[in-house]
């Protein structure tokens, strides 16, 4: 009895010291953001999530029972001084791959695609220069299992990114294996560069039309486009990179929503009224979803205890990644705080 006290109070030193010592390789003002008191209320945490650095923010929240509500802090423009508007346009980045993964189900129960099809199946000219591409089948793209490497971690994309992405699947090819067809996970953007290319062969036109049809129309999101082309750049949140004073707003990264809009779909996605019969059955994908481009960073999140869904809209993001971490502490305080609402 008395080795075992000792035991479990060396253990328990041992364990402070680690987190004594790895608290000074960890920025001070993530653990600062972390500790503080949670605010009683959800606009006080978006002006201390700007007090952190941030140049502006969206928070929408629509629960159960609860009239929908924005919350907004900071900047929409930073040098013309312009406030966060709440129905401001914002590049949701990853969030698409929810869109492309409803769509991806939609035409594997229409009979159009097959989950269990190979990458080789539908485009064989990528015999030989995707590894293991008569293996990787449609499902293991969709849940990132494929073992493809993801296009965005080649050094060389990112030399010129905004040219480069005309062409991203290039940097993905002749590369090897991240492992073996589904025997691992990896995010990895080029599975959803491939399925999107996919679909456009099967449609015989561009997916995002279907996307458009299937999904957008249905749920009648107005504010939801595929491309900064397709709208007005005054509409849309200007996107900031620290130590840089440009404004990455006329950059290309995608689709672009207001938060009401990505609020509307997450909840239609997780109550399953975005999917048609026998689809929800089949679909493989998360429910939520966070994104991340340069001057742009977003989460989306339902949360079922509480019957809510919670989108997160930043316009400030790093190399370090810090503020990616600020981002996830926020919405989670967030959360804390709708909780003890209820």
């Amino acid at each position: 009895m008395i080795k075992n006290k000792k035991a479990k109070w060396i253990v328990r030193v041992l364990l402070l010291v680690g987190t004594i010592v790895s608290m000074f390789f960890v920025p001070w003002i993530l653990v600062k953001a972390w500790i503080l008191p949670l605010p009683d209320t959800i606009q006080e945490q978006v002006d201390e999530a700007i007090g952190h650095g941030f140049d502006g923010m969206i928070v929408y929240i629509d629960q159960a029972g609860e009239p929908s509500k924005f919350y907004t802090g900071g900047w929409k423009d930073r040098k013309k001084k312009i406030p966060a508007d709440p129905k401001s346009l914002f590049k949701i980045a990853s969030i698409s791959k929810l869109y492309t993964a409803v769509a991806v189900t939609k035409l594997v129960k229409e009979n159009r695609l097959f989950f269990d099809k190979t990458l080789a199946y539908y485009l064989p000219e990528l015999k030989g220069r995707i590894e293991n591409a008569e293996e990787i089948t449609l499902k293991m793209m969709v849940q990132h299992r494929s073992g493809i490497p993801n296009f965005t971690d080649n050094p060389a994309f990112w030399q010129n990114e905004q040219e480069n992405s005309k062409d991203a699947l290039e940097f993905a090819l002749d590369m090897p294996a991240s492992f073996k067809p589904d025997k691992g996970y990896e995010y990895s953007n080029t599975n959803y560069l491939l399925l999107r290319r996919i679909m456009d062969n099967v449609l015989g036109y561009n997916h995002n039309e279907y996307i458009k049809e299937k999904i957008l129309k249905p749920l009648k999101l107005k504010n939801t486009f595929f491309s900064i082309t397709e709208v007005n750049l005054e509409d849309v949140m200007s996107g900031y990179y620290v130590g840089y004073d440009e404004d990455f707003k006329e950059n290309e990264y995608g689709m672009l929503a207001t938060a009401e809009d990505v609020a509307i779909f997450l909840r239609a996605l997780n109550d399953g009224s975005v999917f048609g019969e026998g689809e929800q059955e089949i679909y493989p994908y998360k429910y939520n979803h966070g994104g991340l481009v340069i001057g742009y960073q977003s989460l989306a999140e339902y949360h079922k205890d509480i019957d809510a869904v919670v989108v997160q809209f930043i316009n400030t993001t790093d190399f370090e990644g810090y503020e990616w971490n600020l981002s996830q502490i926020s919405i989670n305080r967030i959360v804390k705080i709708l909780r003890k609402k209820n």
